[in-house]
């Protein structure tokens, strides 16, 4: 498919009713309201296209944009790409899901996210500690830096409190993480949730909630899902 078909079949996909719900959560205009049930419906026809996704994403359009995160092929995409793309994510949908799924799936995820979360522009901070999160998600305990998490879990208790909004959800979503996925993280990252408690972000007058980190590493060593890794990040 053509750059030019795939933005005709998203206005034909468009949704009122989705379009006013991810208006309310930060997405502008121009865009459609795709479901993402019927993003994957495209994405079925093009599968993985390292130039599309590129061209796609350069649209500004928040649908095509979350349609290249799934497009896009983790072994021809960039550093330069993601910082580009990183850049242009303005609202959370892009910066803290497609943006970093993709970034945790390369081979310098966890470089290129160490770097975002040092950043100022809450976007791109978010979208860091989302893909550091994402990076935990998906590899084996022995390819981490374990260390290195345990001490990211320490500037979480030592940074929450004074972070931007986003990045204070996205940092509350990695002490989760690292609890869930990272055995020998598990017990700091308990005691991390205990430190932090019930985070407090803005959720644009939506009914989202945040999630209490404490109580939800609890329910996943209930189900004796603990430590059990991801096939992959986008989903």
């Amino acid at each position: 498919m053509t750059l030019k078909e795939v933005l005709t079949e998203l206005e034909a996909l468009g949704d009122e009713r989705t379009k006013n719900t991810l208006l309310k959560h930060g997405a502008k205009e121009p865009f459609f309201g795709v479901k993402v049930g019927d993003l994957k419906k495209i994405l079925k026809k093009t599968k993985k296209n390292h130039e599309l996704s590129l061209e796609l994403y350069a649209t500004g359009n928040s649908d095509a944009m979350y349609l290249a995160g799934l497009m896009a092929d983790e072994k021809q995409i960039t550093v330069a790409h993601l910082e580009d793309w990183v850049e242009k994510a303005y609202w959370y949908y892009l910066s803290e899901y497609t943006v970093a799924w993709v970034a945790a799936e390369t081979d310098f995820g966890f470089e290129i996210a160490q770097k975002w979360i040092a950043s100022e522009k809450e976007t791109v901070a978010s979208a860091g500690w989302s893909t550091l999160s994402n990076v935990a998600s998906i590899k084996k305990d022995e390819e981490l830096d374990i260390e290195a998490y345990s001490q990211l879990l320490d500037q979480v208790v030592n940074e929450i409190n004074t972070a931007p909004n986003r990045v204070r959800y996205t940092m509350n979503g990695f002490v989760i993480a690292v609890g869930s996925y990272i055995t020998p993280l598990t017990t700091k990252a308990q005691e991390v949730a205990q430190k932090i408690g019930k985070v407090s972000v803005e959720m644009g007058g939506t009914a989202c909630k945040v999630p209490l980190a404490s109580t939800y590493i609890q329910k996943v060593i209930d189900k004796n899902r603990l430590g059990k890794k991801r096939k992959q990040a986008r989903c």
